[in-house]
C-alpha cells in the first residue's frame, strides 16, 4: 500500500500552461508595437507587476518601469490577456503577485541605418549577389522571376 506524497509547497503558485517558454511566446505573439513608439524610434524594456486571483485571472497591472510612447499601455494590455492555472490552496483564496519584463525592440526595417565608419588604414568591400529563379507556371508570362539577394559588407583593418 503506497501513500501519496504530500506536496512540498503549502501554497501552490499559479503556472502558465506550457511553462515559462510558452508564457514568453504568448506575450510576444500578442504584442503590437505602438505607432507612436515606431515613429519616435523608442526601444526598451517595460517592467509590469501584475496580480493573479485564485481563479488564475490577471486582475490588476502596474507599470514599475516604463519607456512611454504607448509601450507601457501595450505591455499592460498583453499581460491582462494571460490566464494561469492555479491549484487548490486548502480552500484559501490567495492573491499572487508576479512581474514581467517585456522588451520592445524595433523591427529591422524601421531601424535608422547607421553609416559605415571607415577608420584610417581600413578598406571596406561590399558584395551583392542576386539569384533569379524562373517561375514554373507558364500561364502567366507577365510575372517576373523570383529573386533572392544577398548583401555582404567586409571591412578590412590594417594592423600597425
Amino acid at each position: 500500500m503506497e501513500r501519496e506524497k504530500k506536496s512540498k509547497h503549502f501554497i501552490h503558485q499559479p503556472e502558465f500552461p506550457g511553462g515559462p517558454k510558452e508564457l514568453t511566446k504568448f506575450i510576444y505573439q500578442h504584442l503590437r508595437y505602438p505607432s507612436d513608439a515606431l515613429k519616435a524610434g523608442v526601444e526598451g524594456t517595460v517592467i509590469v507587476e501584475y496580480d493573479i486571483d485564485f481563479k488564475g485571472n490577471v486582475i490588476d497591472t502596474r507599470v514599475l518601469q516604463g519607456i512611454g510612447h504607448g509601450c507601457d499601455e501595450e505591455a499592460s494590455r498583453v499581460v491582462r490577456l494571460l490566464k494561469f492555472s492555479v491549484g487548490r490552496n486548502r480552500g484559501v483564496r490567495v492573491l499572487f503577485h508576479k512581474k514581467a519584463n517585456i522588451r520592445f525592440k524595433l523591427p529591422q526595417q524601421t531601424r535608422p541605418k547607421q553609416p559605415a565608419v571607415n577608420q584610417p588604414g581600413s578598406t571596406q568591400v561590399q558584395y551583392v549577389y542576386t539569384t533569379h529563379t524562373p517561375q514554373k507556371d507558364t500561364e502567366q508570362p507577365e510575372q517576373k522571376p523570383a529573386t533572392t539577394t544577398y548583401s555582404y559588407t567586409i571591412q578590412l583593418n590594417k594592423k600597425n
